[in-house]
């Protein structure tokens, strides 16, 4: 039990440092979008920037929650603060959205409105941008949480962003198709609403205390039925405290048997848990005959 709270502080410790890597690179990052921006005239490296500055705010903001998450329980929060992580996923989505959508209202202005570009600057640009961006999505794309997975989304919207960027200016250093820009832009924020809604969708089956999706439930049973002594079990409840600390709680119907065979069964159930990511089982027990006194719904 304590060997796997230590792992899940190591993953949580890890999270944190990939998230202010990203803050770091994305910073230095905004600066060079916007001077670039305004000497190739693209409405696509200038609304980048404008994202950029909302992403250096929220991963600023997810970062906090993220080390919040680390602390343990306390008179306020019995199962400690995991939770605040997904305040910072569902912030960062939030934001993701709102820019999503600005960028592609401004790349419609500029498909009915064309104007002409720098594309080699466009190009010098786009280069450095997959560089860097491209980085910080490899330090973020081992992460397993839901928050860090919010986070390489953003990253991953930059990287795709600069490609299309690279990819455009390409073009238009041997064809005049400035709405290029426009239209590649549009095509990447669609596909990061798309990512947004299913994150989010993660995050709130989470808070709405969902089964987790790792969590096979009934070989779960089926595994805990066959331990020795114990001859069923019911009212059995699984969520998830972040995403990937799980919590149950679940009646054992046993067998007469001792105390110390009891104790016994007890940490083969915890054992064979910690298979499934279970970090805090709550067991009652009951004997064969005994009325159920709780709700078993």
């Amino acid at each position: 039990m304590a060997h796997n709270h230590a792992h899940g502080h190591v993953h949580s410790h890890e999270g944190t440092k990939n998230i202010t890597i990203a803050f770091i690179l994305n910073a230095i990052f905004v600066v060079i979008e916007i001077v670039g921006g305004l000497l190739t005239n693209s409405i696509a490296i200038l609304s980048d920037a404008l994202h950029d500055f909302g992403d250096c705010i929220s991963l600023g903001i997810t970062w906090g929650l993220q080390k919040k998450s680390q602390k343990g329980r306390d008179a306020n929060y019995s199962y400690g603060y995991k939770r605040f992580s997904l305040l910072g996923s569902i912030f960062l989505g939030g934001i993701l959205s709102i820019s999503s959508v600005i960028v592609v209202v401004e790349a419609v202005g500029r498909i009915l409105n064309p104007e002409a570009v720098d594309a080699r600057g466009m190009l010098w640009l786009a280069i450095i941008g997959v560089f860097i961006n491209g980085l910080a999505a490899f330090k973020l794309s081992r992460g397993n949480s839901i928050s860090q997975r919010a986070v390489y989304l953003h990253i991953m919207e930059d990287v795709l962003g600069w490609v299309a960027v690279l990819v455009s200016s390409v073009v238009m250093m041997y064809w005049e198709l400035p709405i290029l820009d426009s239209i590649l832009s549009i095509a990447i924020s669609t596909w990061v609403l798309y990512n947004v809604y299913k994150n989010l969708r993660r995050t709130f089956a989470v808070l709405l205390q969902a089964i987790p999706k790792d969590v096979n439930v009934s070989l779960l049973e089926k595994e805990i039925k066959e331990i020795q002594g114990i001859v069923d079990i019911h009212d059995v409840h699984i969520w998830s405290l972040d995403g990937e600390s799980h919590v149950m709680s679940l009646h054992l119907v046993l067998d007469d048997i001792s105390q110390i065979q009891k104790v016994d069964i007890k940490k083969k159930v915890k054992a064979l848990s910690l298979k499934f990511n279970i970090v805090h089982i709550t067991n009652e027990i009951e004997l064969v005959g005994e009325e159920c006194i709780n709700s078993c719904d």
